[in-house]
């Protein structure tokens, strides 16, 4: 092996400064974990907020693909050196934050919440959250939505993915160079001809992979946007575009100076806070909206300037530098307090709620970055690289087995109640459920107290049992399912979204008694209207209206007895907010339920019952002693117009009519959580299976009644 002597090429410009710590990044860590602090707490104000995660993506693409550079891996002892580093830097805060987590769920949280947020720190603890959230469909930007304590452990899981493949990719090119020049490269930075081809071989490499993963990231933005987000292949660009700005700096390149590297660093700046002002969670994210932060924050590192003009200052300030110090820590610690506090303050957080969440922030922060991050990143540098896999794994595998002793709990506590679910519906019990509110069940008492079924954990997943990849599409829309229940000659089909989805289990128990085949045309959020209904793509408005056209080809005319539709307007129409979208999405099914009309198709329309808009299960299992805390009135429940049922009014032909069964659900004064011993309903919308089963013999008369008018 033997170093290369020839000169170095001489820069025209001084090269970009590379000793030492770099302030201006620090200070631009600072910006981007404030940007998504301030989101989490204050979205309504710092919109686009989320962007603070990009600006960290770009800064780690830079620094890794620096150091990289400077020390290539020659060997695979280089690479297990490299990864040992990157886990004592990371994974002990890391660990520390998702253990107290774990800990703090089983002592706060509802146990309805045990389960999934338990699953997701042993994803969050491997490393893989990113996927795992991808494929649960979860919406980063829903912000009515509780999240899990551990969310923001996904973009933490893109990054540990980056840095397991890059550096390989990194030792591939070093490799290839070494092949073509003959000779292993020098050691040091910018030693000659062989370092020279080296980096531009790893220039011409991230290049690729900037080119290819932004290509995927706008294309699978616009057709699966909720998974977009998350999955490593749409944000490699943003780490690598980090690297690629290395490596033009590590050959001396050509920088702005003066007041043109002041305009630069601005520039950046300017754009990172535009899209953190102007980006809302309607704004299709990644995919090319990406390109305004992470351009931003790739002008400030590229400015590298000193100028007075330039932002650098404000950058340097002490407070900016610590809060950048400090930002890995308060980028863990701040989304934990900020999911699990509602639970102990038992409401949404106010003012004084968000202030203890900052102050508690920063005093853990710094109480990490002393005691955990920096003990053990700088505790015996020279100790063999074991010691450091020994630690890491040691570590993983005590919080995966902690977080998995509190999903087995919830597992075991899920087991029981679905024997006591069962008990219960093989007993003859007069009062159970919706016959606690039906007329002539007046000796029944809806309040009554008792045992709970299900039980507030089972009731999270108490929804209509089918299949639902092949009965009930969402993502993109573009699969058209229909799933058949039952033998009977009289022929029925269920069309509509989620809330046609809830009806299912009573037909399914009157088809058996009665004879009838049920057949299912239901999709996730999407309605069965000719209005255009506006979602997060076009593909997805394309595909919902295509599905509605299918619907209504397949179900109209003689194919069936009668078509059952029930709908909530989950979407905007074209045009309009969601709450204008009353008067339009009314046209829209008139125009609809006219062809079905037209067309002599017999059809039902039941009305969507009132929303308590709490998640009833999770109340449930917060006030176990006073289940009435998860009641309300009708007015706070909200009996709203339908939509759909205003469209049948308006049609007003003799094969089409609607019913309602709200009286089933609210009496004059309360709606309930809990009635006749059941939860009412497994969410924030939908009416829990339990609970519409036994509403099953109350809606056999006006089914039949409307199947008697179609014979």
């Amino acid at each position: 092996m033997t170093a290369a002597t020839t000169a170095p090429p001489r820069p025209t410009t001084p090269p970009a400064r590379s000793a030492g710590l770099r302030k201006d990044i620090q200070g631009l860590r600072a910006l981007a974990v404030a940007l998504v602090v301030l989101f989490h707490l204050w979205p309504g104000t710092i919109s686009g907020g989320y962007v603070g995660v990009d600006v960290f993506l770009v800064i780690s693409g830079y620094l890794i693909t620096t150091h990289l550079l400077k020390k290539p891996p020659r060997t695979g002892h280089d690479l297990w050196v490299f990864w040992a580093r990157r886990l004592r830097r990371l994974l002990p805060a890391a660990l520390t934050v998702l253990a107290t987590t774990a800990v703090a769920t089983r002592l706060v949280a509802p146990s309805t919440a045990w389960e999934e947020i338990s699953r997701q720190i042993i994803a969050s603890t491997l490393y893989v959250q990113n996927w795992s959230l991808a494929s649960s469909s979860v919406n980063y930007m829903d912000a009515g939505a509780m999240a899990s304590p551990v969310q923001h452990f996904w973009s933490l899981s893109v990054e540990e993915q980056f840095y397991l493949v890059w550096p390989l990719l990194v030792f591939g090119v070093t490799w290839v160079a070494v092949r073509l020049s003959g000779r292993f490269v020098g050691a040091h930075a910018d030693p000659g001809a062989d370092d020279l081809r080296r980096i531009r071989l790893t220039r011409t490499m991230i290049a690729a992979v900037v080119v290819a993963s932004l290509t995927f990231s706008v294309w699978f933005t616009a057709v699966q946007p909720a998974a977009a987000y998350f999955v490593t292949p749409t944000r490699m660009w943003e780490l690598a575009l980090g690297g690629l700005i290395a490596t033009v700096a590590s050959v001396g390149s050509r920088r702005p100076g003066g007041i043109t590297g002041a305009a630069v660093a601005w520039a950046g700046i300017a754009a990172i806070l535009a899209a953190a002002y102007l980006y809302t969670s309607a704004t299709p994210f990644p995919g090319a909206a990406a390109l305004l932060p992470v351009l931003g924050a790739a002008a400030v590192i590229i400015a590298d300037t000193d100028h007075p003009l330039s932002p650098t200052g404000l950058l340097r300030n002490r407070p900016v530098q610590w809060l950048g110090d400090v930002s890995y820590s308060v980028y863990l610690w701040h989304w934990p307090l900020i999911a699990l506090l509602p639970y102990v303050s038992g409401g949404s957080l106010g003012i004084l709620d968000k202030s203890a969440i900052v102050v508690a922030t920063v005093v853990l922060s710094g109480l990490s970055k002393v005691h955990v991050e920096d003990r053990f990143r700088f505790a015996r540098p020279h100790a063999p690289v074991r010691y450091s896999y020994q630690f890491s794994a040691v570590g993983m595998i005590a919080v995966v087995l902690l977080a998995s002793l509190q999903w087995t709990e919830a597992g075991v506590r899920k087991e029981v109640a679905k024997d006591e679910l069962a008990a219960v519906e093989h007993e003859e019990t007069p009062c159970l459920g919706a016959a606690a509110l039906a007329k002539g069940t007046d000796s029944c008492d809806p309040d009554a107290d008792g045992e709970i079924v299900p039980s507030p954990e089972l009731a999270k997943n108490d929804k209509a049992d089918i299949d639902e990849k092949k009965c009930f599409p969402g993502g993109s829309y573009d699969e058209q399912l229909s799933c058949s229940f039952g033998s009977g000659e009289t022929r029925i089909a269920l069309v509509g979204n989620s809330h046609a989805r809830h009806w299912l289990p009573a037909l399914r128990e009157l088809g058996k008694e009665k004879g009838w085949t049920i057949d299912t045309y239901i999709i996730s959020r999407c309605t069965a209207t000719d209005a255009e209904q506006e979602f997060d793509t076009d593909t997805m408005t394309s595909n919902c209206h295509d599905w509605g056209q299918w619907a209504l080809d397949e179900t109209k005319g003689d194919a069936y007895d009668l078509v059952i539709t029930s709908e909530r307007q989950a979407a905007p129409i074209d045009g309009y907010s969601l709450t204008d979208s009353g008067p339009p999405a009314v046209t829209g099914y008139e125009s609809y339920l006219q062809k079905w009309a037209d067309a002599d198709t017999n059809v039902l329309a039941i009305k969507d019952p009132t929303y308590p808009r709490i998640d009833v299960p999770e109340c449930v299992a917060e006030n176990p002693d006073d289940v009435q805390a998860c009641s309300g009135s009708p007015e706070d429940w909200k009996i709203q117009p339908d939509p759909l049922i205003e469209a049948v009014e308006s049609v007003d032909r003799e094969n089409v009519d609607h019913v309602s069964f709200d009286d089933l659900v609210c009496d004059s004064d309360r709606c309930r959580g809990v009635t006749g011993g059941v939860i009412t309903y497994y969410d924030d919308s939908h009416l829990s299976a339990t609970y519409v089963k036994t509403m099953a013999p109350y809606m056999a008369g006006p089914i039949e009644k409307a199947l008697q008018q179609a014979g």
